[in-house]
């Protein structure tokens, strides 16, 4: 597939990696001569210095022969006129662009070929919004990612002393929720995925990650650690983008308190929503304090500034507050925020890509989730076919020459979550949620699903 990707931020950087190990023809474009220089160094792309949105920049690019445009410039006006002008002008078939600004997404009838013609867009605020919103109907998840039409979930959750899984094989951590099924997809111990063996004793310390039914999600988690009590009361770090879009998210449900420095953007907020709106700077201990920051549930950290984020929620976790997160943007920082008592480093870049690579999937993926940064990718893919044109269709699970290091989580059929073993017989329309150990098996996994050019 010949795909241009537009912008050199770590978003565009991060799809190109992923796309490059997997035969596409790739052209970077971007205005930054000095980053596209690095960049080829380390990449097997081509790049190409300019405006995005430009028509001979685009042309240069080699527009005329895409298969698909990828805009997630910082600009949001650059992604749009960008992909109006792959319309209008190369006729590019798909079309995806990232939109920032909540602005432009306010009327959807605004999206379509016969007004901007965008097939997909992409907003990062909404997306960490959601993450964090499940994250806080969740009490005690890392992460809650959906999967399905949405109802069944991958809930990653570190263990502690007082779940009832702490010493218990795999084989027998299924008898303590009989109430449903459940699978432990991935078990991570220190940097390591541990081998996914029914022997395996769950250890303090362990980050597991499994698959189960909603409504089953907060009885799994207890079992994993001390029952948390639900959420109450929420502190947001910034009045940005962000921290609108959540605190919009969650005023009806939750007692919520915006902290901002900038003062035009808290009477915004206060006058909007309804919310408690105080200004000041939120790595201000007095401030906290002052605030009874001890009875707050959970601190949200999101303003646009890394360290701020980080300082912020050390600072909330030290006063009492049970579980906060940041919002960290540098890639090198999250890894630092494994060793600190920061509950959960979120990655709007890592959110972001994972929104977007479905999309660049060949088969039908519906998602992708990355748990560990170029390590172990989660992705469910529906199976289409008969006998006669899938490799899959009528085939047990141990059947399958599954490529190495791939192995099956789950089976979702009709939308619920069904108890398989290696006998189980796979049938068309199944969305198998499948663990990558080595994400450069990716390609060997996608021509499993893919049918032959008989069933069309």
């Amino acid at each position: 597939m010949k795909i241009i990707i537009l912008g050199s931020g770590q978003v565009g950087l991060s799809i190109a990696s992923d796309l490059i190990d997997e035969n596409h023809d790739i052209t970077l474009v971007s205005d930054d001569n000095q980053v596209l220089m690095e960049v080829s160094e380390k990449l097997d792309l081509r790049t190409v210095c300019g405006h995005g949105s430009f028509p001979e920049v685009l042309r240069e690019a080699g527009a005329e022969s895409a298969d698909m445009l990828l805009a997630v410039t910082d600009s949001d006006e650059v992604n749009m006129v960008a992909c109006q002008v792959a319309y209008s002008l190369f006729n590019i078939d798909k079309k995806i662009a990232r939109i920032r600004s909540q602005h432009y997404l306010i009327r959807d009838e605004l999206f379509g070929s016969d007004n901007l013609p965008i097939d997909i867009f992409i907003s990062p605020e909404q997306l960490v919004t959601r993450f964090i919103e499940q994250l806080i109907a969740h009490p005690g998840a890392l992460k809650v990612m959906n999967l399905g039409d949405g109802t069944i979930k991958l809930v990653g959750v570190k263990v502690f002393y007082g779940g009832l899984c702490v010493g218990k094989t795999l084989a027998e951590i299924n008898s303590i929720v009989p109430d449903g099924v459940f699978n432990v997809a991935v078990v991570f111990r220190g940097d390591d995925m541990a081998p996914q063996d029914e022997t395996l004793t769950i250890e303090v310390g362990d980050e597991v990650y499994f698959i189960c039914h909603e409504s089953q999600s907060h009885a799994i988690l207890a079992a994993f650690r001390r029952i948390e009590a639900p959420n109450h009361r929420i502190m947001i770090a910034g009045g940005g983008g962000i921290g609108a879009c959540l605190a919009e998210a969650l005023q009806h449900n939750y007692g919520v308190k915006v902290v901002d420095r900038d003062l035009q953007r808290c009477e915004f907020i206060a006058e909007r929503m309804k919310v408690t709106v105080l200004h000041g700077d939120a790595c201000d201990r007095d401030l906290l304090r002052n605030e009874n920051i001890d009875s707050v549930d959970v601190f949200c950290a999101v303003t646009d500034d890394d360290e701020d984020n980080m300082i912020a929620a050390l600072q909330a976790k030290r006063l009492g507050v049970k579980q906060v997160m940041a919002l960290i943007t540098r890639t090198a920082y999250v890894d630092i925020i494994h060793d600190t008592s920061i509950n959960v480093a979120i990655s709007p870049q890592q959110i972001t890509v994972g929104s977007i690579l479905p999309h660049l999937r060949r088969g039908d993926v519906r998602y992708v989730y990355e748990l560990r940064h170029g390590q172990t990718d989660v992705i469910e893919c529906k199976v289409h076919g008969d006998k006669k044109t899938s490799r899959l269709v009528g085939k047990s699970l141990g059947d399958v020459s599954w490529p190495n290091s791939v192995s099956v989580a789950a089976v979702i059929r009709s939308n619920k979550l069904v108890s398989t073993d290696d006998n189980y017989e796979i049938q068309a329309g199944d969305h198998l949620v499948l663990v990558l150990g080595d994400v450069r098996r990716l390609k060997e996994l996608e021509k499993l699903f893919q049918v032959s050019a008989d069933f069309f």
